[in-house]
C-alpha cells in the first residue's frame, strides 16, 4: 500500500479532526459549525475559500503549478472533488467518549470522514501543488434524505463559477474490507422515487358493506397486484425494487373509510426501466380501483437518479487504486446496491466516477445508531485523492 509519509504522519492530527466533526454533527441545510470548520481549515491551508453554494456548500480552490496549461477547448484544466457534510437526525448509541453531543442528530454515514478525507488531501495538495490547473474541493450539504444538496450547488452555479472537466466522489463501504476499494463500471448505485397512491372510496358501517365501495380492498389488491411487477414483468437482469412501507386507512373497527393510502419506494439503474414501472404502477391502481368503485390519483415523488459512472473514469479510478492500494486492493466483483445518493446529479452534468473505500467486515452497517466511522481510512482515502489528481492533472 504506497500511502503518503506525510499524509500516514497526518493520521493522528486527521483523526482529531474528524473525532470533533463526529461530536457536532448538522442534519442537511443545517451545516454551519461544520462549514465554518471546513472554511477555517482550508484558510490556514492558504487555500481560496467560497461558501454559500446551496445554502451551507464550502468550495476550495487549489491551484497547481502552472494552471495556464489549457486544455483542448482551450479552457484550464481543473477537476472536482467532493465530499458530503451533512449528518442524520437520529441518536447515537456508540457511548464513545466523542460521541454526538446533539442528542437528534448523528454522524452514522461517515460524512465526518468523507469531509476530512478532503481536508488531508487538501492540504498535502496546497502545500506541495504537484499537479498543473486547479483543484475544485467540494464539500456539499444535505446529501441525505432527499434534500439533494448536490443539486443545489449546482442550481447555484457551482460548475459555471468553477469550471471543471471531472468531477469525483468517495464513499466508505461496510462490508468491504479496509484497504480495498472499487469503482463500478457504470451503474454503481440506483435511482430512488416516492410514489403515493390515494384511493378514494365511500365509506360506511362495516355491517353493511354492500352499501359501501371500500377502499380498503381496493389497496390490498394493489398491495398484492404491485408484488408482481418484479417478479413477472420485469427483466431478472435488470435491478428494480419496488417496496410498499406505508398503509393507511380508517380510524375506528366498525367503519368502513372512505380513504386509504398506500405508499412506497421505486428503486431503478435504468431511466426506462423507471418509466415502465411508474406506468404499470398507476396502471394497477386504476385497475383495483376500477374494480371496487373507487378513484384512485398517483402522486410521484421524483428522487435522486441513478448514480452512474462514466466507464472510462471508472477504469481511471481502477488504475489509481491499483496503484495506491496494490492489486489486491483493486475490488471488482461487489454488485451495485440499491440505495440512493446525490452524487448522481454531479455525474450526470460531469465525466467522473464515485468511489467505494472499505470500511472493514467488521465495521456496523451505514445509518446504524452503533455506526462508527473508521479513523484508519483516512490516509487511505487522502492518498487515493491525491494520487487521483497527480494523475489526472500531471506536471
Amino acid at each position: 500500500m504506497k500511502l503518503l509519509k506525510e499524509l500516514k504522519e497526518k493520521h493522528k492530527e486527521m483523526s482529531s479532526w474528524r473525532r470533533h466533526l463526529h461530536q457536532f454533527p448538522e442534519i442537511a441545510y443545517e451545516e454551519e459549525k461544520t462549514a465554518e470548520f471546513v472554511a477555517g481549515k482550508l484558510k490556514g491551508f492558504g487555500i481560496e475559500v467560497h461558501r454559500g453554494l446551496g445554502g451551507t456548500g464550502v468550495v476550495g480552490v487549489i491551484h497547481g503549478q502552472d494552471t495556464v496549461e489549457n486544455n483542448a477547448q482551450g479552457k484550464a484544466l481543473a477537476i472536482g472533488l467532493r465530499a458530503d457534510m451533512d449528518a442524520l437526525p437520529m441518536t447515537e448509541q456508540t457511548n464513545l467518549a466523542y460521541a454526538s453531543l446533539h442528542p437528534s442528530a448523528m454522524h452514522a454515514c461517515g460524512h465526518d470522514g468523507h469531509t476530512t478525507m478532503l481536508l488531508g488531501a487538501a492540504e498535502y495538495l496546497a502545500e506541495h501543488r504537484p499537479f498543473k490547473g486547479k483543484v475544485y474541493c467540494i464539500f456539499q450539504p444535505a446529501e441525505e434524505g432527499g434534500n439533494a444538496g448536490a443539486r443545489s450547488m449546482i442550481s447555484d452555479g457551482l460548475f459555471e463559477k468553477f469550471p471543471m472537466d471531472s468531477v469525483w466522489g468517495m464513499h466508505n463501504w461496510p462490508g468491504l474490507e479496509e484497504g480495498r476499494a472499487i469503482a463500478h463500471m457504470g451503474p454503481a448505485m440506483a435511482g430512488a422515487d416516492i410514489f403515493v397512491l390515494t384511493i378514494h372510496g365511500l365509506g360506511g358501517h362495516a355491517a353493511m358493506p354492500h352499501q359501501t365501495k371500500d377502499p380498503v380492498v381496493a389497496a390490498g389488491m394493489v398491495i398484492t397486484a404491485l408484488q408482481t411487477l418484479i417478479s413477472r414483468q420485469t427483466d431478472p437482469f435488470d435491478n428494480a425494487v419496488i417496496s410498499l412501507t406505508r398503509l393507511d386507512a380508517g380510524s375506528a373497527y366498525n367503519v368502513i373509510p372512505s380513504i386509504a393510502t398506500v405508499g412506497g419506494t421505486l428503486r431503478t439503474m435504468k431511466s426506462d426501466t423507471r418509466q415502465q414501472l411508474i406506468e404499470q404502477i398507476e396502471a394497477v391502481a386504476q385497475t383495483a380501483a376500477k374494480v371496487t368503485g373507487c378513484i384512485v390519483e398517483m402522486e410521484l415523488r421524483p428522487g435522486y437518479p441513478p448514480t452512474i459512472n462514466h466507464e472510462l473514469d471508472a477504469v481511471f479510478a481502477r488504475d489509481v487504486i491499483t496503484d495506491v492500494l496494490g492489486p489486491n486492493g483493486l475490488e471488482t466483483q461487489m454488485s451495485p446496491t440499491m440505495g440512493a445518493e446525490d452524487f448522481s446529479y454531479m455525474l450526470k452534468a460531469k465525466e467522473g466516477a464515485y468511489i467505494w473505500l472499505g470500511a472493514g467486515k467488521e465495521s456496523q452497517n451505514l445509518h446504524s445508531p452503533l455506526y462508527d466511522f473508521n479513523d484508519d481510512l483516512l490516509p487511505i482515502g487522502a492518498s487515493l485523492w491525491v494520487r487521483l489528481v497527480e494523475t489526472k492533472l500531471p506536471i
